[in-house]
């Protein structure tokens, strides 16, 4: 049963139709309070209402003369194929939502081709927000393939797992990887890795057309740790080994280098493509993010990046 009345229902569609009258058909607001025979005020609210609730997004396509130019000072500084920049909320730069809607109108951008494309995804709270952002498509011709397994400890999914998601809402092929995250022992993960589908994801995984992934933090409370794939002690044994992020659970140093750590053996995810030829996005943005970021262009972990401006402006001065 909906857990919201007939005349919440009603009202929401009342909204949502205010929205579109707004929004997509450029009426003011006194016009949509004709055409819907409300008040002026009435019409302003059943548009803020819309917006709450979710059932319009909105994307800023102007760009800011900063932001290019901060995106064509990184790309510059790291050889990167690609360099998105997005204003930074004042009284939030950890905020992610300008991220989610950039990374989503340049995953659209790959989505559109009619020619078929096979697109690899990592996990993680930015990619989930980046694919709830996208809208209802039909994308037949292309193949959504995950970088690491979708399984917690416990055997459960993953609360932050993309492709599923978001082969449901373009309606492409998805390859999901039937693994958990972490071995538990390094014979495991080569049983595991033996097995003819897993073979078979990681041989698409390899000629990708583009790749996208979050970037984690070891800092306070780094996803690792978070989603209980670490423990405290193990998290700072890596501190100790100057672990400075990781990008589908494998750890890397300040040098973006992989640590050789007890971790990097056991992690079930599809290798670091370093230097590659094809567009592997980093999305991440925050203060506890510089320094994975950093350390993951100096590496070239990846070689394309979306974030804010305030992250931008943390890591050029990295340069000077």
């Amino acid at each position: 049963m909906d857990s919201k009345s007939n005349s919440e229902l009603a009202r929401l569609e009342q909204a949502a139709r205010a929205a579109w009258l707004y929004y997509v058909a450029k009426n003011t607001q006194d016009e949509i309070a004709q055409k819907l025979e409300v008040s002026r005020q009435t019409a302003q609210r059943l548009v803020a209402l819309a917006v709450s609730e979710g059932l319009i997004k909105v994307r800023l396509d102007h760009p800011i003369a900063k932001c290019m130019d901060l995106g064509q000072q990184l790309k510059q500084a790291f050889n990167l194929l690609e360099c998105e920049i997005v204003p930074s909320d004042p009284a939030d730069a950890n905020n992610v939502y300008g991220l989610a809607q950039r990374g989503a109108a340049v995953l659209e951008r790959y989505l559109k081709s009619d020619l078929p494309k096979t697109l690899a995804f990592g996990t993680g709270r930015v990619l989930k927000a980046c694919v709830d952002e996208l809208p209802s498509m039909q994308c037949p011709q292309h193949r959504i393939v995950s970088l690491l397994g979708n399984m917690m400890l416990d055997g459960s999914a993953s609360a932050f797992d993309i492709v599923v998601s978001m082969a449901s809402r373009v309606q492409a092929k998805h390859y999901p990887m039937p693994l958990p995250v972490i071995a538990s022992s390094v014979t495991e993960k080569n049983l595991l890795h033996e097995l003819a589908p897993v073979k078979s994801i990681f041989e698409l995984i390899q000629h990708a057309d583009a790749t996208f992934v979050g970037i984690g933090h070891m800092d306070v409370n780094p996803p690792l740790l978070l989603d209980g794939f670490i423990n405290q002690i193990q998290l700072n044994e890596l501190k100790d080994a100057h672990a400075a992020g990781e990008i589908i659970s494998w750890v890397y140093n300040q040098q973006g280098q992989l640590l050789e750590h007890p971790i990097n053996q056991l992690v079930m995810s599809a290798p670091l493509k370093v230097n590659s030829t094809k567009p592997v996005y980093g999305i991440a943005a925050g203060q506890h993010k510089v320094d994975a970021i950093y350390s993951a262009l100096q590496g070239r972990l990846i070689n394309s990046l979306i974030t804010n401006e305030f992250t931008a402006e943390k890591i050029l001065a990295r340069l000077k």
